[in-house]
């Protein structure tokens, strides 16, 4: 693997600095390779066992993967016996939910897409579009060709903390795959705070910002910022090395009077045109070292499961020398992590990504190439459903929520109803009419809600409380090859009847059983599913009742990754009463649980019967266990994971 000598000097308004972010060798940050290569457990031309990345196409290691690689290979089929195909675009998102602890790192969002290439339908049209107008003013054809040293085949992007708590640094590693492979190359990495979008009907960009097309930064007279704005990454690569890497943010000519807190001002500002009002400013960190590092990969590296297609639309499984571009940069030193820039963690740094390629070194050269706007950092926003929207009188009901995100914490309120369960956790159940609201906080330890919603439940006097209700609903993969299914009913009537509904994403279900009611009350069913060539199910059960009433049970999510280790997730955490503690499981066999106090004591144990698949256990809280900080211990195997808990007073 080629070395790599990158050496960024930045120089500061108010004193001059001279910052070195010099990276020699490739490099593993927060767990992540950055060796322009793309295969975890593979690191600098050798296998190494541990470090995560993009893909993988090796066997076992610890390492994990990145990018969602369902379909890879029926893509790259009919690349073969579809031509045709190879035009199309597509994009994977990150493997894991937003916001899970892997490899003890908080991995935040990831995604992979292909672009369009050759007579692209999403370029620059040829005349003056910059990177300091406002996307307003941006042209863009309808399709056009492009030079193919500025045409964007592939580009990926991932943000991870070097950690599992909210204060670790945050990183963001990006790579892109670029037809041409001599001379130099340049590129942006935009970061918006808004909803910004491409419309391609109308040949127009909608949705930016307020502050000449993008959203400013703000600072108070002491240099604090009290609101971020858009960000932009630029890099150059030469025809052998990196060559240039620096941040610019968007800022209104006055504020560079101001000396940021989490920064410093590097002495350039480009905007639309001279004496623009607004535009990007390049920034240092305040510390030396490095903060950037980059590579290109070297001649035959493996282009990733779905290949890489050229501008002539060749299909090619390597790619050639200095063609994968890929590079990283420590957010939290470079002061564009919320922790860093206004005191919260939770926060997000944008919303939204836009890559495009310019014609040369300058930041006001000619844009050519884009991808996006695309989102980053959404995690599933609650939304709640119910078994009974209207209560008979002494009627119970469920209220859960619909697409639960295993680290989010989930906290239940009512003004006018009666909860009669934890008012933590994504589902409650109620025995009174009113109103019913969820909060979600996006980690465990974020004060500030993520998202909410909120239900009504009203009440029929006169309705008698139905017959056979299904409780107790659930759903566990036996093996590769078949889930089980069950729920129980505490009263049998005649009537009434069940269907098995199943769904691969959550959205479309179709039945897969119908079940009569029987007198025992106790229902159980096998689904076949060696057929399903995707990574995850949902099941959930149609109850029809006496007098043609018709509801539905919550879903059940089912992870089919029979070949990935998983982190355990605990939640809530912080606990107060009881938490539940889930873990993926390749085989099927005994797991023990440990609970360790800060001391060292053995406060807990317990060794409970596993299935193949997700498993989850509710652990109550005992009398003995004190407030303060706890080690979770889970050994499955030859494997032992650990999770720290706090419990509250």
């Amino acid at each position: 693997m080629k070395q790599l000598l990158l050496s960024l000097f930045l120089t500061t308004l108010l004193s001059v600095q001279t910052i070195s972010a010099q990276i020699t060798t490739p490099v593993i940050k927060a767990g992540f390779g950055v060796d322009a290569d793309l295969r975890s457990n593979f690191f600098n031309g050798f296998l190494t066992a541990g470090n995560d990345d993009w893909f993988s196409n090796t066997v076992g290691g610890g390492g994990q993967f990145m990018i969602d690689t369902t379909g890879a290979a029926y893509i790259v089929s009919r690349y073969a016996s579809m031509p045709a195909t190879r035009m199309y675009p597509f994009f994977r998102g990150m493997r894991y939910p937003q916001f899970s602890v892997v490899n003890n790192k908080m991995l935040i969002d990831g995604i992979f897409i292909r672009d369009h290439h050759g007579d692209d339908s999403t370029v620059f049209a040829s005349g003056s579009n910059k990177n300091g107008m406002s996307p307003n003013s941006w042209s863009t054809p309808v399709s056009q060709g492009i030079p193919d040293k500025n045409d964007i085949l592939d580009m990926f992007m991932h943000v991870r903390r070097d950690g599992f708590n909210s204060n670790d640094s945050l990183w963001m590693f990006g790579g892109l795959s670029i037809d041409n492979t001599t001379g130099n190359r340049y590129f942006d990495f935009e970061m918006y705070q808004t909803d910004i979008y491409y419309d391609k009907p109308s040949l127009k960009f909608y949705g930016y910002g307020p502050d000449a097309g993008h959203t400013s930064w703000l600072f108070d007279a002491s240099g604090n910022v009290i609101r971020a704005g858009d960000i932009i990454l630029t890099a150059e690569y030469g025809s052998s090395s990196l060559s240039f890497l620096e941040a610019r943010i968007w800022v209104h000519q006055s504020s560079l009077s101001v000396t940021p807190v989490a920064f410093n001002w590097g002495g350039q500002f480009d905007g639309d045109g001279n004496g623009a009002a607004y535009g990007y400013a390049n920034i240092a960190p305040k510390t030396a070292g490095a903060f950037y590092t980059g590579l290109q990969c070297a001649n035959n590296t493996w282009a990733g499961p779905f290949s890489v297609v050229l501008q002539n639309n060749a299909v090619m499984t390597n790619y050639s020398a200095r063609q994968f571009m890929e590079f990283s940069v420590n957010l939290s030193k470079l002061g564009l992590d919320p922790l860093v820039t206004i005191g919260d963690a939770c926060a997000l740094p944008f919303r939204r990504i836009l890559v495009k390629t310019r014609a040369s070194t300058s930041f006001t050269a000619e844009l050519k190439d884009f991808v996006g706007p695309f989102s980053f950092f959404r995690a599933p926003r609650a939304d709640i459903a119910t078994d009974f929207p209207i209560l008979c009188q002494n009627g119970v009901a469920e209220i859960w929520v619909t697409n639960p995100v295993v680290t989010s914490l989930y906290t239940w309120s009512t003004p006018n109803g009666r909860i009669v369960t934890d008012t933590v956790g994504d589902r409650i159940t109620i025995d009174q009419p009113g109103m019913y609201i969820v909060r979600q906080q996006l980690m465990d330890s974020c004060g500030s809600t993520y998202a909410s919603d909120t239900i009504v439940i009203a009440q029929n006097n006169t309705c008698d409380v139905l017959k056979g209700k299904p409780i107790h609903f659930n759903a566990i993969i036996r093996d590769a090859q078949a889930a089980i299914i069950s729920w129980n009913s505490v009263d049998i009537a005649l009537g009434v009847s069940y269907e098995i509904e199943r769904s691969t994403d959550a959205v479309h279900f179709t039945t897969v059983a119908q079940v009569p009611a029987n007198n025992s009350g106790i229902y159980s069913h096998t689904d076949d599913i060696s057929r399903i060539t995707g990574h995850e199910l949902f099941y959930r059960l149609k109850f029809h009742g006496t007098g043609g009433q018709i509801s539905y049970t919550n879903t059940i999510r089912l992870l089919l990754r029979f070949n990935t280790k998983q982190i355990l997730t605990v939640a809530p955490n912080p606990v107060k009463d009881r938490f539940r503690l889930s873990f993926f499981i390749a085989n099927e066999g005994f797991v023990e649980m440990n609970l360790i106090s800060s001391t060292g004591e053995l406060v807990y144990t317990s060794t409970v019967k596993s299935v193949t698949g997700l498993n989850e256990w509710i652990i109550e809280r005992e009398n003995s266990w004190g407030a303060g900080q706890y080690i979770l211990q889970v050994k499955a195997g030859n494997e032992v994971f650990r999770k720290r808990i706090i419990i509250t007073q």
